[in-house]
């Protein structure tokens, strides 16, 4: 029973930026062109017993390349919430594109929790295709492998519970192994929607993001993200800097850099 699920604290941390305009977060443009934004989270799922680390960010070489704003190391700044990297035992990716996977390396005790199509996508017949490569690093799926070799790498093929109080649902769609995950908190379960609606936006006006393996998938996703969650308030999207406003931030130190997401947004 739900009752008697652990209550995870539950954490959006921002650790990048970019400049974009509403076009190109939208299948077919946006006919009210304008700035909007993109941000970068990763997300910390805290219990009295364990602690789940919802990706991984990028590196600053990465932020150089693709031309990213990087505010802080989020590996680095998990150390604000008192977690030490080199001591977290569970990251969940929730798909392999650079944003969510760049720094599995500084998680040296780790076990990594990914879908098995994701690992397939990434390393299949797909990625000659530069208009769907173009969103992994090599050297980051070929890191994955490596560690699957290890021993250390959890593939699924469908949902599962992690945890009690923590389930993984894999929707396809922005890329082809990409999943969400809900979290058991103190407001009830609360849906990390990762990539599957990178804003609100997205999500609302059932206009998918613009990288997209499958539109049909990416429009089905939209429908499992409301099926998972007790209210559309219980759904945290992947990059939408409306997080930063909506949900409060643990302390004041801290404004702008995480917010909780287990309490109930302002909006």
């Amino acid at each position: 029973m739900t009752s008697s699920l652990p209550v995870y604290e539950l954490f959006a941390l921002r650790y990048a930026t970019r400049e974009a305009n509403r076009s190109e977060h939208f299948i077919g443009g946006d006919p009210h062109d304008g700035p909007m934004p993109m941000d970068y989270f990763l997300w910390v799922a805290v219990s009295a017993e364990r602690t789940f680390v919802i990706d991984a960010g990028f590196t600053a070489e990465t932020a150089a390349k693709r031309k990213r704003t990087l505010l802080r190391c989020p590996i680095d700044a998990l150390r604000l919430l008192g977690i030490d990297a080199e001591r977290v035992k569970d990251v969940i990716l929730t798909h392999l594109h650079y944003d969510h996977v760049g720094n599995f390396h500084r998680f040296p005790a780790a076990r990594f929790h990914l879908q098995e199509p994701e690992m397939h996508f990434a390393t299949g017949r797909y990625m000659r295709y530069p208009r769907l490569a173009h969103s992994f690093e090599p050297e980051d799926v070929v890191g994955m492998v490596r560690l699957n070799f290890a021993g250390r790498v959890n593939l699924y093929n469908g949902s599962a519970e992690l945890a009690p109080g923590i389930t993984l649902h894999p929707t396809g769609g922005h890329s082809r192994g990409l999943q969400f995950v809900r979290v058991h908190t103190r407001r009830g379960w609360v849906v990390v929607a990762s990539d599957v609606t990178h804003f609100y936006e997205n999500m609302e006006s059932g206009r998918p993001f613009t990288t997209a393996f499958h539109v049909g998938e990416m429009l089905e996703a939209f429908d499992m993200l409301v099926a998972g969650a007790p209210t559309r308030k219980h759904i945290v999207p992947g990059h939408d800097p409306l997080v930063m406003t909506r949900y409060p931030a643990p302390t004041p130190e801290l404004q702008g850099i995480v917010v909780r997401l287990d309490v109930e947004p302002n909006a």
